[in-house]
């Protein structure tokens, strides 16, 4: 079982936590954005109320750990490991609350390139231990605003995971996705979910518009966010969205597999 100091030690080597490659730069420009409620950065989230500069970057300095002063403009941003291990134990507290009652639960990532082998690991202990993973709306368009105009996206599932694809790229059932904040996803997923009768999940689990549109929606959400990303702080804050973990969410893909290990063993899910 990977221990708490491990695990911390394990986050700002990474680096997770502590120093992370995310510019003050890109977050505050994120903030900008947010505040002026673009949806580049509400990422589906409708806020009830206006959220200021300012007030944002007090919000992330509460939960993140980044300066609380609006005058530190450039450098890297900075999370406190300490509130990583922390939204972790509650992250991994709501997951051990559905897995106890087989409860149908919903994965998908914005990130599958660097994402995919945490939440997929998730999806394997939360299927043995009795839950549902739902796959609704495989192969669905997703049309998706992108930089480089609207580009037409197929949902697809990897390891339980669900993910958008660019249509015509090649190789599903691959490990390639496409990088998405969109909110688009999950409410075709849900859709899908009506339309064949399923049962709606009692719990969604993943990044950006995933957590952001399912929250907005009324569904539990959990999920990871990046220093850039105050949609999911404001909706936890908000009480939109449960749990948020703070972490660097573009680090090598094999970093995150000891968060998976160590959230499973809190969740009582290893197997």
């Amino acid at each position: 079982m990977l221990s708490t100091g491990a695990l911390r030690a394990h986050l700002l080597a990474a680096p997770l936590a502590g120093a992370v490659a995310t510019s003050r730069e890109a977050s505050l420009r994120s903030y900008r954005l947010f505040a002026a409620r673009d949806p580049r950065a509400t990422l589906g989230l409708l806020p009830e109320r206006d959220w200021s500069e300012r007030e944002l970057i007090a919000l992330m300095a509460d939960r993140c750990g980044v300066s609380d002063d609006p005058a530190c403009v450039d450098g890297p941003d900075v999370i406190d490991p300490e509130r990583t291990l922390t939204a972790l134990a509650a992250f991994a507290e709501r997951l051990g609350a559905v897995a106890a009652r087989g409860g149908a639960v919903l994965l998908g990532t914005g990130h599958p390139h660097r994402l995919l082998g945490f939440y997929a690991g998730l999806a394997d202990a939360l299927s043995a231990a009795g839950c549902v993973v739902l796959t609704p709306a495989q192969g669905r368009c997703v049309d998706i605003t992108t930089r480089f105009g609207v580009r037409t996206h197929n949902l697809e599932y990897v390891r339980g995971v669900a993910m958008v694809r660019e249509a015509g790229v090649r190789g599903a059932g691959s490990e390639t996705g496409a990088h998405t904040h969109s909110p688009l996803p999950v409410r075709v997923a849900l859709e899908g979910v009506a339309e064949g009768r399923g049962p709606l999940p009692d719990l969604v689990v993943g990044d950006h518009g995933w957590v952001c549109g399912a929250g907005q929606l009324g569904i539990d959400a959990i999920g990871l966010a990046d220093t850039d990303d105050p949609a999911l702080f404001v909706g936890e804050a908000e009480g939109q969205v449960s749990v948020v973990v703070p972490l660097d969410d573009a680090v090598r893909s094999d970093y995150y597999l000891p968060l998976t290990r160590y959230v499973l063993n809190r969740a009582c899910l290893s197997q």
